[in-house]
């Protein structure tokens, strides 16, 4: 099926650089217009540092998740809401961002996966958080390349204004966002070049129901998470708080007593980590996803750097492609935390009694989807100075010492289908 795919044009240029990550412990210190930088936008982190330092002098200490969510989001200042933070010129580099082989294996998976399910028409093809929308350009143009014969919709997930412009730049012919209070579930509206209507929603639960095609790429990582350290027999929270005048802003401090989260975790059954993070947002929004794939049918495809339930101490900041200090300077570096995929695929079976494939590293589904057979394509119709580019952004994607074991993805699908997808084993998998 991948040699059907058509040959796009498009050749990227991009640099990623690997950074080492360190093994911190629980209580130390342990992604307008497109073209603009992020220089070009005022960093804001003063007066965000001032807000939180405010807050917590106010309220108390808080936790690392109310401490992520608003230096990401935060409406005026937040690290996504104003400025395109992605590329070479930014602070990170994502899959698709490398080589348009990731997006066009992505979307030609799709296809194969919807096909076995008997080609439901219409569908929604759905993706959360994405980014520059360039994986959500290369999907489109695979199945506009096969002609699916099938009406289908593209539903956006995405909270910053400055993204949903960006993204509707890269694959709408024309957008336009609506009054504020138009009191719809989607706030901006497109239409692509082939007539597919686009829209954008703040909220999972936005997206009308219905059959839906779900990409998340790089999405669970940036949802807050709790630090917890057992101590004494009982889970306590790791909470940040204003550090002394002599030191840089803020600190991490262990709780005295249990705090609402700590108290309520639920280990899964095996842990032996004493130290650890927890997602409740990613436990919520994958308990959303799972009851909406049940209830309506269709597929999930979630890829992420992540681990299975055995890492501990992954929170981390990243600014100009390297590591960065998370608790200096807020706003001005992208937050993260490595995906607990244990904790997606038990809530997705336990929720929607989903049937889960996966996780698989990176490399290897790249390779099973022929990645190595659509590289060969593109040098065969490359110019000579841009195949060195092309062969090296695809080594990027799949070399064990870069983006190929540290990348995983895991399928979802409706748990009615598990005897069929026995007979009819899922594609890369």
């Amino acid at each position: 099926m991948l040699r059907e795919a058509f040959r796009i044009g498009s050749r990227r240029c991009f640099s990623y650089k690997s950074v080492r990550r360190p093994n911190l412990g629980a209580t130390s210190a342990p992604k307008a217009q497109p073209e603009k930088t992020p220089e070009a936008v005022p960093p804001g982190n003063g007066s965000l540092a001032k807000q939180l330092r405010a807050k917590i002098l106010a309220t108390g200490q808080i936790t690392v998740a109310e401490y992520m969510r608003e230096v990401l989001t935060n409406p005026q200042a937040g690290y996504y809401m104003n400025r395109d933070v992605f590329g070479r010129e930014g602070d990170f580099i994502t899959s698709p961002e490398i080589s348009q082989i990731f997006g066009e294996l992505v979307g030609i998976w799709l296809v194969t996966e919807w096909r076995k399910m008997g080609s439901p028409s219409p569908f929604q093809l759905v993706e959360l958080g994405p980014g520059r929308g360039t994986l959500a350009r290369d999907v489109l143009k695979i199945l506009t390349k096969f002609k699916l014969g099938a009406e289908f919709s593209m539903h956006m997930v995405e909270i910053s204004p400055y993204l949903s412009k960006a993204q509707a730049q890269r694959f709408c012919y024309t957008h336009n966002t609506l009054p504020e209070d138009a009191q719809l579930p989607h706030y901006q509206v497109g239409t692509t070049a082939t007539g597919t209507k686009a829209y954008w929603h703040r909220r999972l639960e936005d997206i009308p129901e219905g059959f839906s095609l779900v990409l998340a790429h790089e999405y669970f990582d940036a949802l807050p998470v709790h630090k917890l350290q057992l101590d004494n027999g009982q889970w306590q929270e790791v909470l940040i708080d204003v550090a002394p005048e002599s030191e840089p802003d803020f600190r991490y401090v262990l709780s005295k007593s249990q705090t609402p989260v700590s108290r309520v975790f639920q280990p899964m059954e095996g842990e032996t980590r004493a130290t650890l993070e927890y997602s409740l947002e990613t436990e919520r929004q994958v308990g959303l996803l799972a009851d909406r794939i049940e209830r309506n049918g269709g597929i999930g495809l979630i890829m992420d750097y992540g681990h299975f339930g055995d890492k501990t101490d992954t929170f981390r900041a990243f600014k100009q492609h390297a590591l960065h200090e998370p608790l200096l300077q807020p706003g001005t570096a992208d937050l993260t935390a490595d995906v607990d995929f244990k904790l997606i695929k038990q809530t997705a079976e336990a929720r929607g009694h989903l049937h889960c494939c996966g996780p698989i590293e990176q490399g290897l589904f790249l390779s099973r989807m022929q990645g190595e057979a659509r590289l060969e394509q593109l040098l065969a119709n490359a110019l000579p100075e841009n195949e060195t580019t092309i062969r090296s952004g695809y080594e990027m994607l799949t070399a064990d010492e870069q983006m190929g074991k540290r990348f995983k993805f895991l399928a979802m699908f409706p748990g009615v289908l598990r005897s069929h997808l026995e007979k009819f084993p899922v594609a890369g998998f």
